[in-house]
């Protein structure tokens, strides 16, 4: 991962946007810069002083996955400045997004909650067996069967998260 300042990285990010324009992905992390060349969590652990007064640097890192990889490191001094530029780039760079299909996921919504309701409506068996009903007949037993086993398999899966969810819980 190369390191760079703040102009050479705004610079290669819009140089990256303008190339991942029409297709692409860029990944973009932002986390708190802590490492003073010792292990952290013993230093912290030994000296009890005031450790909330310290000041961390930034680290904001950009790749697209394959070549295209660099970061820079902010000061808590220079971090309104850079936040500014940076802010500015985003804005202008991410007009070309997909926006969000939503007749798309009304239609699963509701696709998921008639079968839900199909899952759990009750089949009632009425008609003759025989006669003229009969192929109704087979089909609302053959509907009750798949009824049940779906109904079977969703409380064995309710049943397997309920058990992980209680494993975790007793392990934290």
């Amino acid at each position: 991962m190369l390191l760079v300042d703040h102009d050479t990285f705004l610079k290669k990010l819009s140089a990256l946007f303008e190339e991942k324009k029409d297709q692409g992905t860029i990944w973009l992390t932002h986390k708190r810069l802590t490492h003073d060349g010792e292990d952290n969590t013993m230093a912290m652990a030994t000296s009890s002083s005031s450790s909330d007064s310290n000041e961390y640097q930034c680290l904001v890192r950009v790749t697209d996955g394959k070549k295209n990889r660099f970061s820079t490191k902010v000061g808590p001094t220079e971090l309104l400045k850079f936040q500014s530029h940076y802010g500015s780039l985003l804005k202008a760079s991410m007009t070309t997004l997909r926006k969000r299909d939503k007749k798309q996921e009304k239609l699963r919504s509701e696709e998921a909650a008639k079968r839900r309701k199909h899952m759990t409506e009750p089949i009632v068996l009425d008609g003759p067996k025989r006669g003229k009903g009969r192929r109704t007949h087979q089909r609302k037993v053959k509907a009750l069967l798949k009824q049940q086993e779906s109904q079977k398999k969703h409380q064995e899966r309710e049943e397997a998260a309920r058990k992980k969810s209680e494993a975790t819980a007793l392990v934290v």
